[in-house]
């Protein structure tokens, strides 16, 4: 640095800056206050006594609407039993998400290329398969433990030419083809004097409605030029969902019956568009408060995965590419491929029925560094440690 700021800044948090088929990975290496005890109580923590920090780092003037980021926690409960390598909180414009997907595959390579012991005290002790030339890590995340897999060089080091990929939670539907009542003031224009919607929902590490864009009322298909009045549609059926007591069960986990909420609007390009790859299925996913994935979702890509397989269009090991507008428009992103990895039986199954059956699904998809980051609050700075948000 060409000067310096010695007495000046109050605050001090160094990141490292990626991006997931464009999606961005916001990787806090030092500053953010200490959190103690499980990785919810963490989380617990983060939200309660430090939510200033996730503003610093996620909003205005130093983040934007639609940054994401990540908070190494090397020390969790499961680390400490040798069940995981490494655990993380995952942040965002409105709060802390309990899975994100791109994120972790992002993640992935970091850990990997990591050879600071004060930052991943268990580097040294990652399995590496010498045949497939991959490193595994077993990453603890809010809504569980994910398998990752990052492809590495000869040194070690992870291999950017070919995909990451990671193990899902279990995953599952919660409701196909269901039918929402809108109340009028839930109602958007595109609607068409329409009443209600037709959507299906799956939870893939946080919960998804994945909706086709002409059931939204966009029968000229997903379009940038349409996104603020997408964002309105979906914000109002997010809202109806999480506001309706009797849709709760949409948002609650088959197996341990933990009640969630609505985290996500996935909308699915039924349309026929033209310059966009037959085989991949073209999505825009909105998420907490309104935020736009660059990247096709990682956690939704489970979802859709462990959805179709309980709509009986997915085996075991069957592939399905998925793209984002942003991976689909020819940029040079690449979107990711999603996999039903292993069924995972729940209780009361056994007349073969696939209706709440449970599957780890297998993303693939590539992360790219971009920089590295020191972000400072002047003591005289107004702002401090708060960002803002238009």
């Amino acid at each position: 640095m060409p000067f310096s700021l010695d007495g000046l800044v109050s605050t001090s948090i160094s990141c490292v800056e990626m991006h997931t088929s464009g999606e961005p990975t916001r990787i806090i290496l030092s500053g953010f206050p200490e959190l103690t005890g499980t990785l919810m109580e963490q989380r617990a923590q983060a939200k309660e006594n430090f939510d200033q920090y996730r503003r610093f780092l996620m909003l205005e003037p130093r983040g934007h609407r639609d940054m994401y980021g990540a908070i190494l926690r090397p020390e969790t409960e499961l680390v400490k039993v040798g069940e995981a390598d490494f655990g993380v909180l995952f942040m965002h414009n409105e709060g802390f998400s309990t899975m994100c997907g791109h994120a972790t595959i992002a993640l992935g390579r970091f850990l990997v290329d990591c050879d600071d012991e004060q930052i991943f005290p268990r580097r040294k002790l990652l399995k590496h398969d010498t045949e497939t030339q991959t490193t595994a890590i077993k990453l603890h995340v809010p809504c569980g433990v994910v398998d990752v897999s990052v492809p590495t060089l000869s040194k070690g080091k992870s291999d950017p030419s070919r995909p990451v990929s990671f193990v899902s939670v279990p995953s599952f539907a919660t409701g196909i083809s269901v039918t929402i009542y809108l109340p009028k003031e839930n109602r958007w224009p595109e609607l068409g004097g329409r009443e209600s919607i037709t959507a299906d929902f799956c939870y893939g590490g946080a919960y998804y409605c994945v909706i086709s864009v002409s059931e939204l009322g966009f029968p000229q298909g997903i379009s940038e030029d349409h996104i603020q009045k997408l964002s309105h549609a979906t914000a109002l059926l997010k809202k109806t969902v999480n506001e309706n007591s009797d849709l709760s069960y949409l948002t609650r986990h088959v197996q341990t019956a933990e009640q969630g909420v609505l985290y996500s609007v996935l909308i699915v390009d039924d349309t026929k568009r033209e310059n966009v790859l037959s085989d991949s299925e073209i999505g825009l996913c909105f998420f907490a408060n309104q935020q736009i994935d660059r990247s096709p979702t990682g956690g939704s890509v489970a979802a859709r995965i462990s959805l179709a397989y309980a709509k009986g269009d997915l085996l075991i090991g069957e592939q399905r590419k998925f793209d984002s507008i942003f991976t689909a428009s020819g940029t040079g992103l690449k979107g990711f491929i999603g996999s039903a990895f292993e069924e995972v039986k729940n209780e009361g199954e056994a007349d073969g029925s696939r209706k709440n059956t449970c599957v780890r699904v297998k993303v693939e998809g590539y992360a790219n560094y971009m920089g590295y980051s020191t972000f400072v609050a002047e003591k005289t700075d107004g702002l401090g440690v708060n960002g803002f948000f238009i």
